[in-house]
């Protein structure tokens, strides 16, 4: 079920069809406060003004961290209830996303992974932190056995962030190359 919570400053970004949600924020203190931003699989029924739960949940950690804001974004845009739903689409990460992500991540002060196991469909996990690395390191709130963040909805309520060091490969292993294409840490050029 829904809930509907007043905030000073609330709101989401779909497409023009509302196929992918791609970014939705609260604020609950003033315009000057810690903005915290998670990273989610995939948007599910939460809108401008409704929370769900998974959202519900992120905003009571956020608000327990001592944070006035947060932002939700998510590895696929593609607003489903289920996962499997994902692996059916033809674009389930969504034109927009990336720079969505990238512009969350710019503003916070904190950014918690928090995709869960379906995160490495498609190598999405990995391609995010690529996406993300030298700009603000990732956290999380625990990691499955196999190593992915943990998603918050059936989590204990008292978890604090602690950094994020991924299962995969490296995502440090490709960084740009100063215009001769990616180089890996030992200097290999590869393309």
């Amino acid at each position: 079920m829904a809930v509907k919570t007043l905030f000073f400053d609330q709101g989401a970004t779909f497409s023009k069809d509302r196929l992918y949600r791609y970014r939705l924020w609260r604020r609950w203190e003033s315009a000057s406060c810690r903005k915290v931003a998670f990273i989610m699989l995939n948007p599910s029924t939460a809108d401008a003004e409704t929370f769900d739960p998974t959202v519900r949940r992120c905003f009571g950690y956020a608000r327990d961290w001592g944070f006035g804001s947060m932002e939700v974004v998510n590895l696929f845009a593609l607003r489903s209830t289920y996962p499997e739903q994902l692996k059916k689409a033809r674009d389930p990460v969504g034109p927009e996303n990336d720079d969505a992500i990238l512009q969350a991540v710019l503003e916070s002060d904190l950014a918690v992974a928090a995709w869960g196991v379906h995160g490495r469909l498609y190598g999405r996990d990995l391609a995010v932190q690529r996406l993300v690395a030298g700009i603000r390191d990732l956290h999380c709130i625990g990691t499955t056995k196999a190593g992915a963040p943990l998603h918050p909805l059936h989590q204990p309520k008292k978890l604090c962030p602690v950094l994020y060091r991924c299962a995969g490969p490296d995502p440090d292993i490709m960084r740009p190359g100063n215009g001769t294409g990616w180089h890996v840490r030992t200097g290999i050029r590869v393309r």
